[in-house]
């Protein structure tokens, strides 16, 4: 494959395990969530690379993985006692991040961590850091991790898929009839967590926000049925993987950041063209209808 094929495939995994992902923290309403999670797994990253002194390996996702549930179990406590859930979130997630910033500033050194990388990623250089993989040949690292997260974020929904259709529009009715609502809680989030560590050597924590958030709002507002919404985020990560892509060809700047502003570009079309929720269309339906009333009328 060429080093172009790896970097739209790279970003086409990002989008596609993001944008399912994602649809379920919209419906949940945890949106901010996602930027909380993709802030604190940096904790999760640096306290692994302490332990170990290794950069690379399966500790990292663990750390990481840590980390997001810690950040969840945090907020939900804090929730509980009578904390207000946004309130909570902020909270949490800036003072781990911090301590993520401030032990990377103090105890990594030299080490090729820090917090631009982790948070602005570079996909640029995805294509050079490769593993030799049985049948496939020579395959860039983090386009294997990605392809094997989404493998597991598909597994997982499909096996789970009415319990997480049921937890997300109504827990209480979930509960009732036994389904582990907290467990599946702390599952989805674990999900959240491993989605967001694999993205970030490739394309940092900001884009990761950006697929987990814009391509699902941009789906909500063209369906109502769940699995159709699923399909449509994963397809509007992909979309906005290779718009991003050239977008930033043409203007000569920032792969990752240029995707993260195709998938506002896909939003705003969605906001105003989608057929029910979309402002033009909403319009539209207004016009009609009182050039309905004014026909009615001047028969009457």
């Amino acid at each position: 494959m060429t080093y172009t094929g790896w970097i739209l495939l790279t970003a086409s995994l990002v989008g596609l395990s993001c944008g399912i992902v994602g649809g379920f923290l919209i419906l949940r309403r945890m949106a901010m969530m996602a930027d909380a999670i993709s802030h604190t797994v940096l904790l999760g990253i640096v306290t692994a690379y302490l332990v170990t002194r290794e950069l690379s390996g399966p500790h990292m996702l663990i750390g990481a993985i840590i980390a997001g549930l810690l950040t969840a179990v945090l907020v939900q406590w804090f929730h509980s006692r009578g904390v207000q859930q946004d309130a909570s979130i902020g909270v949490v997630f800036t003072t781990l991040f911090a301590i993520g910033v401030i032990l990377i500033a103090t105890h990594v050194g030299n080490a090729h961590l820090d917090t631009k990388h982790a948070l602005m990623g570079e996909i640029t250089f995805v294509p050079w850091d490769v593993m030799h993989v049985p049948l496939l040949g020579e395959v860039p690292k983090a386009t294997f991790m990605l392809a094997a997260v989404l493998l597991v974020v598909v597994i997982v929904i499909l096996a789970f898929y009415k319990e997480w259709k049921i937890t997300s529009f109504d827990p209480a009715l979930a509960a009732s009839i036994g389904i582990p609502v907290v467990l599946l809680h702390y599952v989805f989030m674990s999900l959240v967590s491993i989605t967001t560590v694999a993205s970030f050597d490739a394309v940092g924590a900001i884009m990761v926000v950006a697929m987990l958030i814009t391509p699902a709002a941009a789906a909500y507002l063209w369906t109502d049925k769940l699995s159709i919404m699923l399909v449509l985020s994963g397809a509007f990560g992909v979309m906005s993987a290779f718009m991003g892509y050239y977008i930033a060809v043409w203007l000569d700047t920032s792969i990752s950041g240029s995707m993260a502003f195709a998938t506002g570009i896909v939003f705003v079309v969605s906001f105003l063209c989608s057929p029910k929720h979309g402002m033009l269309s909403r319009h539209v339906h207004r016009f009609g209808a009182r050039r309905s009333k004014e026909n009615i009328k001047g028969i009457s």
